[in-house]
């Protein structure tokens, strides 16, 4: 067991203005499990790019642990051949026998590493590189959202798998996986960084009961600085108004003064004003202490839905419904999936499950160009190909019905915030309103979306959403590398608010509290 001493490190991008860290200083074993959490742009991947000495920075970072990280870049060329052909490229010394038994612990056929890598699904790809990630001996291990993408069944594997090992860090913001994964968390904080034992629901237990006490703790500071500036105002008024009587008196009204008196006003003046002055330093200290105290709370703003009435029930209703792809006559036409009978009634939250490639988008597909929005899915959907969609039974929309759409692509977001709140006809104030409720800093707008980390392009995507009145929300896997205060917030403007919803999400405990029904394809 090593150890990793982060020491003072502080680091910014080049030509950036604001720093992603300042004097950032823990220590943590690489005998850990442990889980990095943090909102998105707050620097999970930049950290484990300086670990992995990508990044110049002031500071220090000291340890003997060789680092290596998932996911393994995968070329063009590499695509096109098998990982049996390119493994050693991936991981240099790496030994092909303990890939192999890598691969059977996460239930996977030796046979897909002798397959083009670029025909294997999501989940393939991913227990693959899993696969040859873990075939090394005595390597820290860096884990960068390994479930994007993935299925149900193939996060229940990742996540069983990941369980079984130790000596790495994860980044995700799967609270399941998280709390099944690992022993110990590195959070950033908005304003400071805490090493902490144990997993994610123990982390938010221990942090939701010292964000009560720091509120606590912030009411009191308030009352006492108030008492406080009451009494120092009060006092402050009796020395000037005992000042004020040091020169010139009656003789009648105040038969008992003399000249003699005013060194004694002086004194008793001079007294009072120091308690003053007193005052105002405890006040000053309060004000410090207390400061303090809410920089790390998380304190979500609540977002706002306008889901639209449709006058009819159904809005969407498929009956012996089916997707293939491929030619109309030919013989080598692929079913995606067949016979297919559901509605979407008002109200309803209807989840899509299954494999994937099972035909989740596809079906997504077929209810936008459906509903007259042709240019939109056009313009949105993720993958095109030159395939045809053949469709067996039928599918229905209710007319006139307006859909709210998220895809699950990011790939598209090109240029400026401004361009495409302009393109998308959006309100600009309420855009930025929104997105800064999802907390993208304002530094952030004046940046160009291809800049923005994945997490960040995912609430632009979001924020146009919500911004748009509708009777149905489409959304294709929303919460692909959103944070996990962010989930939080998303989950209660949903219960809040009620929409109709038909969604692919594979986030369990997004979909346990969200989900009014579920359909398997």
């Amino acid at each position: 067991m090593a150890q990793i001493s982060v020491s003072d490190v502080t680091f910014h991008y080049e030509g950036s203005f604001d720093n992603i860290f300042e004097k950032m200083t823990f220590i943590i074993d690489t005998d850990w499990k442990l889980g990095l959490i943090g909102r998105n742009g707050k620097g999970k991947t930049t950290f484990l790019n300086l670990l992995l000495g990508k990044y110049d920075y002031q500071g220090s970072i000291r340890t003997n642990a060789v680092f290596d990280y998932f996911p393994y870049p995968v070329t063009a060329a590499q695509e096109r051949q098998s990982c049996a052909e390119f493994y050693e490229q991936l991981k240099p010394g790496c030994e092909f026998w303990r890939v192999l038994c890598e691969l059977e612990k996460l239930r996977l056929d030796t046979e897909v590493l002798y397959r083009p890598f670029g025909t294997l699904s999501h989940g393939e790809r991913t227990k693959v590189l899993l696969a040859v990630l873990f075939s090394g001996e005595n390597d820290f291990l860096l884990i960068d959202e390994p479930t994007n993408h993935l299925d149900q069944a193939s996060r229940e594997v990742v996540k069983a798998y990941l369980a079984q090992k130790k000596g790495f860090i994860l980044v995700s913001h799967d609270r399941d996986l998280l709390d099944a994964c690992v022993d110990h968390v590195l959070v950033l904080n908005r304003h400071s960084i805490e090493v902490q034992n144990g997993n994610f629901s123990s982390w938010w237990e221990n942090k939701s009961r010292m964000d009560a006490f720091h509120q606590a703790e912030n009411e009191k500071h308030k009352k006492e600085i108030g008492r406080l500036e009451q009494m120092a105002r009060r006092t402050a008024d009796w020395a000037d108004k005992n000042e004020r009587t040091k020169i010139g008196f009656d003789p009648i009204k105040e038969p008992d003064r003399c000249k003699g008196t005013r060194p004694y006003i002086g004194a008793k003046t001079k007294k009072m004003q120091k308690r003053v002055m007193n005052m105002q330093k405890r006040i000053a200290d309060e004000i410090e202490e207390k400061q303090g105290l809410l920089l790390d709370i998380e304190t979500p703003v609540d977002l706002k839905l306008m889901p639209m009435r449709h006058h009819k029930e159904v809005l969407v209703s498929a009956r012996e419904y089916g997707i293939s792809y491929g030619s109309a006559e030919g013989a080598d036409c692929h079913a995606v999936f067949r016979d297919l009978d559901f509605a979407v009634r008002q109200g309803e939250r209807v989840f899509l499950h299954g494999k994937n490639g099972c035909g989740k988008s596809s079906l997504i597909k077929a209810i936008l160009l459906r509903s007259m929005e042709r240019e939109r899915a056009d313009a949105t959907c993720a993958e095109r190909t030159d395939t045809t969609m053949q469709e067996t039974g039928t599918l229905t929309t209710a007319a006139g019905l307006v859909i709210s759409y998220i895809n699950q692509d990011t790939s598209h977001l090109r240029g400026d915030l401004k361009t495409f709140a302009a393109g998308h006809d959006l309100d600009e104030s309420l855009f930025y309103a929104i997105l800064r409720q999802l907390d993208l800093e304002r530094v952030q707008f004046a940046k160009q979306m291809e800049d923005f980390s994945e997490g960040q392009k995912k609430k632009v995507l979001i924020a146009a959403s919500l911004l748009k009145p509708a009777h149905l929300y489409i959304w294709d896997e929303p919460l692909n590398y959103i944070d996990v205060f962010s989930r939080m917030q998303i989950e209660n403007l949903i219960l809040k608010y009620q929409p109709t919803m038909l969604a692919v999400e594979h986030d369990v405990r997004f979909e346990e509290r969200i989900a009014t029904r579920v359909v398997q394809l």
